[in-house]
């Protein structure tokens, strides 16, 4: 629900600011410029620093009152995007998101993009990776039979199935705002296995809404995913997958990748988009890493979160 301008200053770093000038509230990034090291506001002219957003410039006045500034946000720019910390009580950064070091140095290149818009709980998407028992259901039909959940179970493409093994785990301080999630995948084809889609995946969630994928595969080469999820509304996800490959691998591999990977996150959006979020879900013994990761996700929250809505009984307008 916040308004944000994010821009970069003539030194080359990148700042975030509340988008409403504080004087009569026109929007800094509609039409606001750049000046030095400030954002102009495209109203009338009041430039804010963005290190510390205090106003420095009022075109038509003899003094710049002290108080006026415009909120700052923390940001920081690594593996290619702009992230900014958000703490509905104003803490500040208590952990850093870590670079990928091929990206860093090119190593790995940019091969493409998906974004998707999920009408869900923010914490339905990353509990996805500690619910393992819905990978052999959910994903285990082929991805020629697509992503609609009516046709995936059709006989036509029974002759290949996918066999996930996944195990995951949170990490232990000082990294306790992680968990890993280790993936094996295997395919066959007419009951035989088929090794050329054998695939080794780490799966690292960094904080509530950023997860590094990285691939391995024997003779494909090495690559990462890197997911996002950030919060629109209270039940509006915005989430993008970014891939990045060995630039010596012919560009096809990674888009084949990540159309694969698009198909079976499409199969999970149409659960998402249709469930409902259960506080107190009804559990069996094989669900006991499900619990274990709403403990672990349970520390992205504090007192002043905005809290699911609940149920009421009855119909009071």
């Amino acid at each position: 629900g916040e308004q944000l301008a994010a821009f970069r200053t003539q030194d080359g770093q990148a700042h975030v600011v509340d988008a409403y000038c504080p004087h009569l509230g026109a929007n800094l990034a509609a039409g606001g410029r750049v000046v030095g090291n400030c954002i102009e506001c495209p109203f009338h002219g009041w430039q804010f620093q963005g290190e510390d957003g205090k106003c420095t410039s009022i075109p038509y006045a003899e003094k710049v009152p002290d108080f006026a500034k415009v909120r700052t946000w923390p940001c920081c720019e690594v593996n290619g995007m702009l992230l900014l910390w958000y703490h509905c009580e104003g803490t500040s950064p208590t952990w850093a998101v870590p670079e990928q070091p091929e990206i860093a140095t090119e190593e790995w290149v940019f091969r493409g993009q998906t974004e998707h818009f999920v009408d869900a709980h923010i914490q339905e998407i990353p509990e996805n990776a500690a619910d393992t028992a819905h990978l052999a259901f959910l994903h285990g039909p082929a991805i020629l039979s697509g992503s609609d959940l009516r046709h995936t179970k059709s006989k036509l493409w029974d002759f290949m199935k996918h066999i996930w093994k996944a195990e995951w785990r949170p990490e232990p301080e000082p990294n306790r705002h992680c968990s890993q999630m280790l993936v094996q995948h295997s395919a066959t084809v007419f009951g035989k296995h088929f090794s050329l889609l054998d695939l080794t995946v780490s799966a690292r969630q960094v904080g509530p809404g950023l997860v590094f994928l990285i691939f391995k595969h024997a003779f494909l080469g090495h690559g990462v995913i890197l997911q996002t999820v950030t919060p629109l509304e209270p039940l509006l996800q915005n989430v993008v997958h970014k891939i990045y490959y060995q630039k010596n691998v012919p560009a096809i591999i990674p888009k084949f990748i990540l159309r694969a990977e698009c198909i079976q996150f499409e199969r999970d959006i149409t659960i998402w988009n249709n469930k409902q979020y259960l506080p107190k879900p009804l559990l069996v013994r094989e669900d006991a890493s499900i619990q274990k990761h709403r403990r672990w996700y349970a520390q992205f929250y504090s007192k002043k979160s905005a809290r699911h809505p609940v149920q009421k009984e009855g119909l009071d307008w």
